[in-house]
């Protein structure tokens, strides 16, 4: 397998100002990944040619994600708030091309939070269309769209590998696919090993995030990383393998309250970030 290694830019900083992403770009590099996930909750801040010649001078690959908020659920039954959404998810698009990148994740289909009730049918026709409309205008810059489908405290839309393949044939673009969580496949899966052979037999799993039960280091929770790296070479996955980690020792203005980061699980990210690529590397040689 040919793996692109990659890192979640909050490891490294809560904000994108020039000396930020400068760092933030730096260390992703100077800990040996391929490509730096940034965070694209508010894709207006992003200075995409800054952003792109750091990139360059680190040989490094990047990736975009992002989750919307209650002002801009796509999944939504108002269409003002899903004009919003639709918005606020080009914007971040355009990010992603004009830094060079090749594929838009995260929770891009509904609101990054925990929802009173069931997603209504309007709404779902909502996100649905909306990515229709995303992935065929990403299509024509060569990029991928990765539904990442998450614990039912964080969207009403989908929860399991099969609800996002369901999600993804009633979009019916080529260019949307799977973005497997292993913080959320914990919560809402049978098993690891079925979740990723599930995605891949339907040729949908695309980008995959890695990260412990309890967002801190790999390898110090409960997941149980054998049996996923296994289905991992068994079904001969080549694409990104993104580490994804969380601690009140970097906060985003947004995102940190979003995913209720309140404890500090780590303080030395550098070290934190080696030990996660040489955890990764190792599963994924056995």
């Amino acid at each position: 397998m040919s793996t692109t290694h990659g890192v979640h830019a909050l490891v490294w900083t809560g904000g994108w100002s020039e000396a930020e992403a400068s760092a933030a770009i730096s260390a992703t590099a100077e800990a040996g990944y391929d490509l730096i996930e940034l965070a694209l909750i508010d894709p207006s801040g992003f200075d995409t040619a800054s952003t792109a010649r750091l990139l360059a001078e680190h040989g490094l690959r990047a990736s975009g994600s992002l989750g919307l908020d209650e002002s801009t659920d796509v999944s939504s039954e108002d269409p003002e708030v899903v004009a919003r959404g639709r918005e606020r998810l080009r914007q971040a698009l355009r990010v992603v091309r004009d830094v060079g990148g090749g594929v838009l994740c995260g929770v891009i289909y509904s609101k990054l939070g925990k929802y009173d009730g069931p997603v209504t049918e309007r709404g779902m026709a909502n996100s649905q269309e909306t990515i229709a409309r995303l992935a065929d205008e990403a299509a024509a810059s060569g990029i991928t769209l990765g539904i990442e489908f998450c614990n039912r405290y964080e969207t009403n839309v989908v929860n399991t590998v099969q609800q996002t393949l369901d999600y993804i044939a009633a979009v019916g673009r080529d260019n949307v696919v799977v973005h497997l969580d292993t913080y959320h496949v914990n919560i809402e899966e049978r098993s690891f090993s079925e979740a990723v052979h599930t995605a891949a037999a339907a040729g949908k799993l695309g980008y995959v995030h890695i990260g412990e039960s309890h967002r801190g280091a790999l390898g110090t929770g409960t997941i149980p990383w054998e049996e996923f790296f296994t289905a991992l070479r068994e079904v001969e996955y080549d694409g990104v393998v993104t580490f994804e980690s969380f601690s009140s020792e970097v906060v985003h203005p947004t995102l940190s309250n979003s995913l209720a980061i309140w404890r500090n699980l780590w303080t030395d990210n550098r070290a934190l970030a080696g030990d996660a690529l040489r955890f990764a590397k190792e599963g994924l040689a056995r």
